[in-house]
């Protein structure tokens, strides 16, 4: 599928509902479509974050390994959510494992091509910010209920 076909996806996609369609335009040119089985590693955490995925079907598990337990999963992200902030902010690694549990179909942005369009446009860095800080916040929540139950059930 070519980037034109992509532009209708994405402007359609709840991300970035309310995004200035010129600027939409900016971010085509970074995103491809691609699939992922189930069981797919997206990313690890402590890898380079090069990546962001709008996620248009299945499920993926965003998991954190908690010593003595193991993996643990933070939330989990449905179709019309998207995975990845890390390779918007330096030092631009990863900060969760992410894992495909329902076959995925997504469109994956490059993180580098975006950095440097953000640059470039100063009104898609803020809306990408503004947006990706929402992701943010709900990882945060998301981790924060997690350890209350992990630890809470320890008390």
């Amino acid at each position: 599928m070519n980037t034109q076909t992509l532009e209708p996806i994405i402007r359609g996609h709840p991300f970035f509902d309310g995004v200035n369609p010129a600027l939409i335009g900016l971010i085509v040119g970074c995103a491809r479509n691609a699939r992922f089985e189930e069981g797919h590693i997206l990313f690890r955490e402590g890898d380079p974050a090069d990546s962001f995925y709008l996620i248009r079907d299945g499920r993926v598990a965003v998991e954190a390994m908690i010593p003595q337990r193991g993996y643990t999963t933070v939330q989990t992200i449905n179709a019309g959510e998207v995975v990845g902030w890390s390779w918007l902010l330096p030092p631009f690694k990863w900060h969760y494992d992410a894992r495909v549990i329902k076959p995925v179909r997504a469109v994956v942005f490059d993180g580098k091509c975006l950095r440097e369009q953000c640059e470039k446009n100063h009104d898609l860095g803020y809306e990408m910010l503004k947006r990706i800080s929402q992701v943010i916040a709900g990882r945060l929540e998301a981790t924060r209920l997690q350890l209350l139950d992990v630890y809470g059930a320890n008390a």
